[in-house]
């Protein structure tokens, strides 16, 4: 194998391998899949100087550590954490010269939940339907990287980014999240609408690349029975029989019977992915666009 590969000394929780995802092929009940904090990928990967659809790494609450085969240039971004090269403080959310040998340690999240690692180059696992992405629920692309996983690099572009323009904006100590009503909301009670738009709900541990779980007040149904599978979007708020909405995220099913809330707006979902177990989550109603 090239030198121009990464050694995984620790995976951590759950660290994928993510880009842009795979979007339409919904109909073949493939999921979009994709890095769940799109725009802090596509910033770690500007700093690097790769294009922003280069395969990343993810990861989740507790970090990795990575051990280089050659020389490279590294970013780290989203959720912020304590990074180290052999022990030695490093830079967050800048570029970072690592020489072959040494240990870069991404640690846990002190904020948020998902870190990401940019190489110069990229990770270039083999593409499932033009996408390097692991999705959790259909099982293609990488699997999740375990401790001693080999990822090969792309040739490494200079130059690298120093600054960028982008701030990274902190993970959410209140979740706000905008959602256009329908289309299955005429499913649900007048008081459950009125606590579903009003009311605080809370992520639970439960949640994960698939949906946001909440917890907090039960919506009631004004209906009993169940719909027949249609169709779900990214970012559909689904409603499952316990009556706690569920936000559906990348790797979400294609398809669901539960009714369906609302849709929150695609540019609140980055906020989503860094919202830890126990934020605040709010729900504000907006009209159709």
């Amino acid at each position: 194998m090239s030198d121009r590969a990464l050694f995984v000394v620790r995976a951590g929780a759950l660290t994928t391998v993510q880009d842009r995802g795979r979007p339409g092929h919904a109909h073949l009940g493939v999921p979009r899949s994709g890095a769940l904090d799109a725009p802090a990928a596509a910033l770690v990967n500007r700093l690097v100087g790769n294009p922003v659809d280069a395969a990343v790494l993810e990861t989740t609450l507790n970090g990795c550590a990575l051990k280089p085969r050659s020389d490279m240039t590294l970013a780290v971004g989203g959720a912020p954490c304590r990074v180290t090269v052999d022990g030695r403080p490093a830079a967050w959310g800048t570029p970072v010269r690592v020489r072959a040998g040494a240990v870069l340690d991404v640690g846990p999240a002190v904020t948020g939940v998902r870190t990401y690692v940019a190489v110069a180059g990229g990770v270039i696992v083999e593409p499932v339907l033009g996408s390097r992405s692991t999705d959790l629920l259909s099982g293609l692309g990488p699997p999740p990287l375990t401790d001693g996983t080999v990822l090969p690099l792309g040739r490494e572009h200079v130059p690298h980014a120093r600054v960028d323009v982008a701030p990274q904006p902190a993970p959410p100590a209140e979740l706000v999240l905008r959602v256009t009503l329908g289309p299955r909301d005429d499913w649900f009670t007048p008081d459950a609408l009125r606590a579903f738009a009003s009311r605080t709900f809370h992520v639970s541990s439960a949640s994960n690349r698939i949906g946001l779980r909440t917890e907090g007040p039960a919506l009631e149904r004004a209906r009993s029975g169940e719909l027949p599978s249609e169709g779900m979007v990214l970012g559909a708020v689904q409603v499952p029989p316990a009556g706690r909405p569920v936000v559906f995220l990348a790797d979400h099913p294609t398809t669901g019977g539960y009714p369906v809330i609302g849709v929150v707006r695609t540019t609140d979902l980055a906020a989503a992915a860094q919202a830890a177990p126990g934020t605040p989550v709010r729900f504000v109603a907006v009209r159709r666009r």
